[in-house]
């Protein structure tokens, strides 16, 4: 008996699903499309996401979501993922996030499980925790400032291309700082398809 291309899709999907709440029961957060082409790391998280709420669903959200569909992505091709972790387990309660850093390994696993093209790494607590767990692969870099993310370069790890910046959420308050990020995503428009 032959298996539908529908039988195995919804067999990938729930593979997925079940990856992905494995990940967050053990303290990953994430929000938006898994299957995004464009990830955004935030590490340094406002009093309202520290509580439990949305990533990026304030001012910085929009920004980015702005920016990224006037370089080209869709508006559903956006995923954030927090370099913080939140409760770990079901029925832990949002407050146990409290700023405690997601591991190393727990957060490649995540970044390897959510596969994107391009990584987006929106502060300096996001960079480091980048650094720390693609360490091996960064040092291989020859370019000094590119194998330390420095802000503003883009970074080829692993086949993704990775960009950092120096504290998005901050540059919205500075005309200056806001044009050094646009600047800085326009390096990331979407890759064209293969075909």
């Amino acid at each position: 008996m032959a298996v539908s291309n529908a039988d195995r899709r919804n067999a990938l999907l729930a593979a997925a699903q079940q990856e992905l709440d494995a990940l967050a029961a053990r303290g990953v957060r994430m929000r938006g499309n898994a299957f995004s082409a464009i990830i955004l790391v935030k590490g340094e998280l406002n009093a309202n996401e520290l509580a439990g709420g949305e990533l990026l669903a304030g001012a910085d959200g929009a920004a980015l979501a702005a920016a990224l569909e006037r370089l080209g992505y869709a508006p559903e091709e956006f995923c954030a993922l927090s370099a913080v972790a939140g409760p770990e387990g079901e029925g832990a309660a949002p407050e146990a996030a409290s700023g405690r850093p997601v591991a190393p390994a727990l957060f490649r696993e995540a970044l390897e499980a959510l596969d994107p093209e391009a990584v987006v790494l929106l502060d300096d607590t996001a960079a480091s925790l980048m650094r720390e767990a693609y360490a091996e692969e960064l040092a291989r870099i020859e370019q000094f400032d590119m194998a330390m993310l420095a802000p503003g370069l883009v970074a080829h790890v692993l086949g993704r291309r990775v960009l950092a910046l120096d504290g998005f959420e901050a540059a919205l308050a500075d005309g200056r700082a806001k044009q050094r990020m646009w600047a800085y995503l326009k390096q990331l428009s979407p890759l064209g398809a293969p075909y």
